[in-house]
């Protein structure tokens, strides 16, 4: 008996701007406009980060995780030169939730098999397709509902693995469908920057520029074990990726790995009354979306802090058992903060940027 091989089909959808769209469809009179969501500018003192920059804005250089006030600056240029300022809105999660559910949703009408990979973007299993073609037409169809539901676009890569559906989803945006079979996986992949492979960073991709190796047919020419003595025991993984192949299963359940949020302060401080307070708000606002999210305590807390000069470090203590006690979560925060404000981790007294709490190891 012949048996035929299963085509594994994977698509990853990616929403374009998410953030900003979702703002100017449900504000009109924006659209058009160079839009940033993300923390108050402050009239360029702002110091927060950008969360979301729309495409317009994006031609102004402005994208995600800029500096708010950098962003401003920006905007300042554009509009001394003639063109539109940006217009700057806070984040509004809740809404944003809302909408992303109800495009998973929609998504699970059309795949049994759907990994939510954030808020905006998603893997889907279209392997009973049993063709790229009849896969394409599927992706067609959901990227126009989506527009006919929400009012906003998605792109989407389809591919053989993860691996090349993500990296192609961001090929053609915004509202890109990219098809990439097995047979053109490899080839797909060979031109582009070696940045574009998940795991290599910025550091190492500053590091292999050094050596003129700049695109993936560059770094394609080290065997694995050459890869293995440049990355350690990731080296041989990265050979593989590096032709397109990576056989990471979906997960169907999305659960995120940690809980958490940072605050930026206005001006730097070491005012410890105000270090105190927000640090323990931090720790009530974290735990209160632990719970809506589904879990019921943590094993490990992480506190960080990022000093004036933008030093930023983290310490973290895993619990002998889980909690989801506020009480214990605020005593373990306290207890990793201070040495912030002592010789042990601050012997220079260091005004204070930024604080944040992270819960990690969540449990149901």
């Amino acid at each position: 008996m012949i048996q035929c091989e299963v085509v594994r089909i994977i698509a990853h959808l990616d929403m374009d701007a998410f953030f900003a769209a979702i703002e100017e469809r449900d504000h009109p009179e924006l659209r058009g406009l160079p839009l940033v969501v993300g923390a108050d500018p402050a009239q360029g003192k702002g110091r927060g980060v950008v969360s979301t920059a729309n495409y317009a804005a994006r031609q102004y250089g402005i994208h995600s995780a800029l500096p708010i006030s950098l962003a401003w600056r920006f905007s300042e240029k554009a509009r001394h030169q003639g063109q539109p300022g940006a217009v700057f809105l806070g984040v509004n999660y809740r809404r944003y939730r809302e909408v992303s559910e109800r495009i998973m949703a929609l998504l699970r009408r059309h795949a049994s098999l759907v990994e939510e990979a954030s808020i905006d973007e998603a893997y889907f299993d279209l392997s009973p397709a049993g063709s790229f073609d009849r896969a394409a037409a599927i992706c067609r169809k959901i990227k126009q509902e989506i527009k006919d539901q929400e009012q906003i676009t998605g792109s989407i890569g389809l591919g053989p693995n993860k691996l090349v559906a993500k990296i192609a989803s961001d090929f053609q945006k915004p509202d890109g469908l990219t098809i990439v079979t097995p047979e053109e996986a490899e080839r797909f992949l060979e031109p582009l920057a070696v940045r574009k492979i998940p795991g290599i960073g910025p550091k190492a991709e500053a590091r292999l520029a050094r050596e003129g190796i700049r695109f993936v047919r560059d770094l394609k020419k080290f065997s694995a074990a050459e890869l293995q003595l440049r990355f350690g025991k990731w080296g041989p993984e990265l050979y593989e990726r590096l032709r397109g192949r990576h056989e990471a299963p979906l997960r169907e359940e999305y659960e995120p790995k940690s809980v958490g949020e940072q605050e930026t302060f206005g001006v730097d401080t070491l005012d410890l009354q105000l270090l105190f307070d927000r640090l323990l708000y931090m720790c009530r606002h974290v735990r209160e979306r632990l719970l809506a999210d589904g879990f019921k305590a943590c094993r490990t807390v992480v506190v960080t802090v990022r000093f004036a000069d933008f030093d930023t470090r983290s310490r973290s203590q895993t619990l002998p058992a889980a909690t989801g006690s506020l009480d214990r979560l605020q005593f373990f925060a306290m207890k990793l903060f201070m040495p912030f404000l002592d010789r042990r981790e601050n012997p220079r007294r260091k005004l204070i940027r930024l604080i944040g709490v992270r819960l990690e190891k969540l449990e149901k």
